[in-house]
């Protein structure tokens, strides 16, 4: 992949590298210490403004919001990753099958697909919570399903990128088989565009749980989520404006960071991209 140096002399990897690893961090950290038990209610403290004891203030049930803010970052990266691993593991199948499988093939899974894009993550979570509860396992089903589509395309069209070069040709008359040209060739071609969508999707999985927990269709309380948080902040806007504005900034942050990072990315592993490439 290259000299790791030269990913930070992108700003965008910079930047967003210093934000992702501030959200990681606070997940690593809230899995063995936060500040309180985010799920502790204290009725003396509800509603309190940010001070020493509560740096970020407290909620109407008087728990921290730090220590809440910091486990729903844990929520959102578990959201990312398995969302991304549903889409890639997937999405990386049907889109080797539709480039290597023949026109009848390509036609039927690419059609799927558009059957698939015709359902935004939050219209299949509402179809599968009408079946079955809400929870956060359902939220990701949903948006790992609309996933699906979005890293098969992107599979499809690199996989007949490289299968159209001279490389390519070359195997096939070494007697190469289509499984070893796939595992030899084409995958490890596919890999960086993969690894750009897939940061970039990170964070779309993480507005898009976010919002399904605001809609009570994603994290169910007590646990913390920063999108339930501002569903609970909501009400206390003009008195409590500290509710909203802590998950919001959170949510706003991890998002930035990951559209960062894989803005830099695309630029360095994209050699059309790449300036001066």
């Amino acid at each position: 992949m290259g000299d790791v140096k030269g990913f930070f002399k992108n700003l965008n990897f910079t930047i967003g590298f210093v934000l992702c690893l501030v959200v990681i961090l606070s997940a690593a950290v809230s899995m063995v210490w936060t500040p309180y038990d985010g799920n502790k209610m204290n009725a003396k403290a509800r509603l309190q403004g940010p001070s020493w004891q509560h740096p970020l203030g407290t909620d109407q049930y008087g728990r921290d919001i730090l220590s809440r803010v910091m486990k729903g970052s844990v929520n959102s990266i578990i959201v990312g990753l398995i969302t991304v691993a549903i889409g890639i593991s997937v999405g990386v199948v049907i889109g080797l099958s539709a480039a290597c499988c023949g026109k009848l093939i390509d036609e039927l899974l690419m059609r799927l697909c558009d059957l698939l894009f015709g359902f935004p993550a939050v219209l299949t979570a509402i179809l599968i919570t009408s079946v079955f509860r809400p929870s956060i396992v359902n939220a990701m089903i949903a948006i790992g399903i609309f996933y699906i589509p979005v890293f098969a395309r992107l599979t499809r069209a690199s996989t007949l990128s490289v299968l159209a070069r001279e490389f390519i040709i070359a195997a096939r008359a070494a007697g190469a088989g289509q499984l070893a040209i796939i595992c030899r060739h084409v995958l490890p071609n596919i890999i960086s565009p993969l690894i750009i969508q897939g940061t970039i999707q990170f964070a779309v999985a993480i507005l898009a749980e976010a919002g399904l927990s605001y809609l009570g269709l994603g994290t169910q309380p007590p646990n913390p989520s920063w999108g339930r948080m501002l569903n609970d902040a909501q009400t206390f806007l003009s008195i409590s404006p500290w509710m909203a504005i802590f998950p919001g900034l959170a949510i706003a942050w991890a998002v930035l960071g990951f559209n960062l990072l894989g803005d830099g990315l695309r630029d360095t592993l994209d050699p059309k991209m790449a300036k001066g490439g």
